[in-house]
């Protein structure tokens, strides 16, 4: 039997003031836009973004959201993680924006070194090397 999932498509993310987040995700993380909407009847923006040749992210706007709990930890997705060929230099790009990392962890079973940092939201995002 073939796989039926072959892969993930995309991670939607909601954003408190978007165009805040859309300075974090295309400027500072470097993604890129694929398209960007606004949809009139939900009073909301749209944003498409390419993470990799797989992967997308769609940031959106939406009027008076809820703020998601991250801290301590709740219930659900716990993190995105990004994949990094030299962790070293990627902290101190984002320090020079001022997006605090982390101190690097070692990943007891692969022996990998990661590190977590926020987005404008406060989400939880990783840095992984490989």
């Amino acid at each position: 039997m073939s796989k039926l999932i072959t892969g993930i498509h995309h991670i939607a993310i909601i954003a408190s003031d978007y165009q805040k987040s859309k300075y974090f995700y295309t400027t500072i993380l470097g993604f890129e836009i694929i398209r960007e909407v606004y949809r009139s009847a939900r009073d909301s923006f749209k944003l498409d973004l390419q993470v990799d040749i797989k992967t997308q992210i769609e940031l959106f706007s939406f009027p008076n959201t809820p703020p998601r709990p991250s801290t301590p930890e709740a219930c659900g997705m716990r993190h995105l993680a990004f994949k990094v060929v030299d962790l070293d230099a990627m902290i101190d790009y984002l320090q020079a924006y001022d997006v605090e990392c982390e101190p690097i962890r070692i990943d007891e079973f692969t022996g990998k070194r990661f590190t977590f940092f926020k987005d404008p939201d406060q989400l939880p995002l990783e840095l992984y090397e490989i």
